[in-house]
């Protein structure tokens, strides 16, 4: 016999209701949205090692060198999940040139993918270091390469493992596809994403993992790894129909209500209607999946 699922309560759907209004959640594409933050921080450590490369010495050291530090300029980059403020450290010559994001470069797209998959659990430290050398290519030695890869673990390691909130009202889970080398091979892999909604209604990524299968014991590997990180309740887990998903948040978060993602059930709903008829079917369509749940029960 399957579990008993006990329904949602009308004041979990009224919380719901309100954040899907005033915050304007309406697909698992808010997971992209909600990486940025993971984006710029990372180029500006990277960049920091690079200037430690550039003069000599690290931010603090003595040095010989006449020149230094003088301060950082901001900088507007694009990437895939919308415009980045970095902060580029500047020197008093004026010699320092980055490589990970040039002078006069503004889209740094060809690179996020492999900047997300760092913060993935499961790649090991030959496998970080083997990214960062695959983002530089062969425009800095071994030895800057090992320096940036030491400076990012503390930082990669404080993020996966930091405590977290002991309720979240939605809960989604995507995957992002990329390529990694791994022993000199390019492998495809899939970076699955936990972005949460917390109870003031910011978007934080939660957590990101390399999945080699689908199954209900990696899915629950998944939620029980929220669990040790100080999560006792999700109210709502949007998900893909990613295999095992349901058994596990059975099994991990009985409470839970388990919804398959609107962009998912968009699609498939689509595959059923004519093609001259699919652009006005999406758009009536769209008026009812964008909108929260307490909306739609009163549509019907």
């Amino acid at each position: 016999m399957g579990r008993k699922r006990i329904p949602i309560s009308e004041g979990k759907k009224n919380i719901i209701s309100m954040l899907f209004e005033k915050y304007n959640i309406e697909t698992a594409e808010d997971i992209e949205n909600a990486l940025k933050d993971l984006l710029g921080g990372t180029i500006e450590e990277m960049l920091e090692s690079e200037m430690d490369e550039h003069l000599g010495y690290k931010e603090y050291e003595r040095s010989d060198n006449t020149d230094s530090r003088n301060g950082k300029k901001t900088k507007k980059v694009r990437s895939k999940y919308r415009e980045i403020e970095i902060a580029v450290p500047q020197d008093r010559d004026g010699t320092f040139e980055p490589k990970v994001v040039k002078k006069r470069q503004k889209d740094i797209s060809g690179i996020e993918q492999k900047i997300i998959s760092l913060y993935a659990k499961g790649m090991t430290t030959r496998q970080i270091s083997e990214t960062i050398e695959d983002i530089y290519g062969f425009e800095v030695s071994e030895g800057m390469v090992s320096d940036i890869t030491d400076r990012l673990l503390p930082q990669i390691e404080e993020w996966q493992n930091r405590p977290l909130d002991e309720v979240y009202p939605i809960v989604f889970t995507d995957a992002i596809h990329f390529s990694v080398r791994d022993n000199g091979q390019i492998k495809k892999l899939a970076v699955y994403v936990i972005l949460a909604v917390n109870l003031e209604g910011k978007k934080q990524v939660l957590s990101i993992h390399i999945g080699k299968n689908e199954s209900a014991k990696y899915c629950l590997g998944v939620l029980n790894e929220l669990k040790n990180r100080g999560v006792k309740d999700i109210l709502v887990i949007c998900a893909d129909g990613l295999t095992g998903m349901k058994e596990a948040v059975a099994a991990a978060f009985p409470n839970t209500e388990l919804q398959r993602c609107i962009v998912h059930q968009v699609r498939n709903t689509l595959k059923y209607v004519g093609e001259k008829n699919k652009k006005e079917f999406a758009a009536d369509l769209k008026r009812y999946t964008t909108r929260p749940p307490k909306m739609l029960h009163k549509s019907n």
